[in-house]
C-alpha cells in the first residue's frame, strides 16, 4: 500500500452525485482543473457515491455534462472508469477500502461504537453550536491502545485518536494546528450499516490513484487533518492542500444544492460558459471583475497567489 512514485502534479475532482452541481462546486472543479493543468499534470474525476441512499447515477451523468460544457476535461475516471486506478466510483471499491482498514485494525487503533449521534450531541457543550460532533469516547476500550479485537461485529468503527497536533501548510489558508482529539475525537471510518466513511475513502482513494494535490472547499479543513493521521498511519505520503473560501448566496448562507438559482441547470439556461467561468475568475480574485472570459484565458492568469480568504 505505498503511494505512487509522484513524477508529475496530479489534481482530482470529487463530487458525491446526490444534487445538481452549483455555483460553489463549479468553483472548487474549476480552481483544481487550473492548478493542475498549469502545472502539466493530469485531472481526475472520482464520483463519490458511497451513500447508496443519496447517490444516483442521473447525477453523476448531469455533473459530467455540466464539466464538459465548461470545457474542463479529465484524464482518468468518471463514469467510463477509464485510467489504471479503475474504477473510479466509490461504490465499487469497498475491497480497498476494507484492505486499508485491515492494517488499521492490526495497529490496535479501532473499535467498535454503538453510541447514537442523539447521545453524542446530549453530551456536548452548550455553545458548541456549529455542527461539529466532537466524540467523548463512550465506547473507546479502557485500556489504552493497542485495543484487542472485539468478537463484536455490530456498530460503527471509530478510529483512535491520540492528544497531539497534526500540523500541515495549507495553500490558502497557512498554517494549520489541529488537535484531533479536541476538535472531533475519534472519528467513525465505518458506518453501522457497513458503508465506508468518508476519511477513510478519500485516503486509500487519493493514494491509490496518486493525487498530490487536494483543492476543496474550507469547510474541509478539519478532514484534511483527520486525514493526513490517517496517511500517517498507513505510511503513505498525504497531498499537498488548498482550501478554498466557501461561496455564499444573497442572504449570506453557505451555498447548498437547494440554491435552485445557483444550481448549473437554472445557470445554464441563461449564461454561457464564459460567462459562469467569468464569475469563478472574479469570486477567485483571479480577475478584477467577473466579466466573460475564456477557459485558456483564465489558464493564463490563474495563480494561487491570487486567491483570496
Amino acid at each position: 500500500m505505498k503511494s505512487p512514485q509522484r513524477e508529475v502534479t496530479v489534481g482530482r475532482f470529487a463530487p458525491s452525485p446526490t444534487g445538481r452541481m452549483h455555483l460553489g462546486n463549479v468553483y472548487a472543479a474549476v480552481l483544481s482543473w487550473l492548478s493542475a493543468r498549469k502545472a502539466g499534470g493530469r485531472w481526475i474525476l472520482r464520483i463519490e457515491d458511497l451513500d447508496p441512499q443519496r447517490s444516483k447515477i442521473e447525477y453523476a451523468r448531469l455533473l459530467e455534462d455540466d464539466l464538459r460544457w465548461l470545457g474542463l476535461d479529465w484524464d482518468e475516471g468518471g463514469l467510463d472508469g477509464k485510467g489504471p486506478a479503475a474504477p473510479y466510483c466509490q461504490s465499487e471499491r469497498s475491497y480497498i477500502y476494507k484492505e486499508y482498514y485491515s492494517k488499521l485494525e492490526a495497529l490496535g487503533l479501532t473499535y467498535r461504537c454503538h453510541c447514537r449521534r442523539a447521545d453524542i450531541l446530549a453530551s456536548q457543550a452548550p455553545h458548541q453550536s456549529d455542527g461539529r460532533v466532537v466524540y467523548a469516547g463512550t465506547c473507546r476500550p479502557a485500556s489504552a491502545p493497542p485495543f484487542a479485537a472485539s468478537a463484536d461485529q455490530s456498530g460503527a468503527i471509530r478510529l483512535y485518536v491520540p492528544d497531539s497536533e497534526i500540523v500541515f501548510t495549507d495553500r490558502v489558508y497557512g498554517r494549520q494546528c489541529v488537535n484531533l482529539a479536541r476538535e472531533c475525537g475519534d472519528f467513525i471510518i465505518c458506518r453501522a450499516d457497513g458503508v465506508w466513511a468518508y476519511q477513510l475513502a478519500v485516503v486509500a482513494d487519493d493514494a491509490a490513484m496518486g493525487v498530490t494535490e487536494v483543492v476543496r472547499g474550507a469547510d474541509l479543513l478539519l478532514s484534511a487533518a483527520q486525514q493526513i493521521y490517517l496517511y500517517g498511519l498507513l505510511g503513505l505520503t498525504p497531498p499537498e492542500h488548498a482550501h478554498l473560501p466557501l461561496l455564499c448566496n444573497e442572504a449570506g448562507k453557505r451555498l447548498s444544492k437547494r440554491d435552485g438559482s445557483l444550481a448549473m441547470d437554472a445557470l445554464r439556461l441563461s449564461r454561457k460558459p464564459e460567462d459562469i467561468l467569468g464569475m469563478v475568475a472574479g469570486l477567485a480574485g483571479i480577475t478584477p471583475g467577473q466579466d466573460a472570459i475564456s477557459l485558456a484565458e483564465l489558464l493564463s492568469e490563474f495563480s494561487w497567489d491570487k486567491i483570496k480568504v
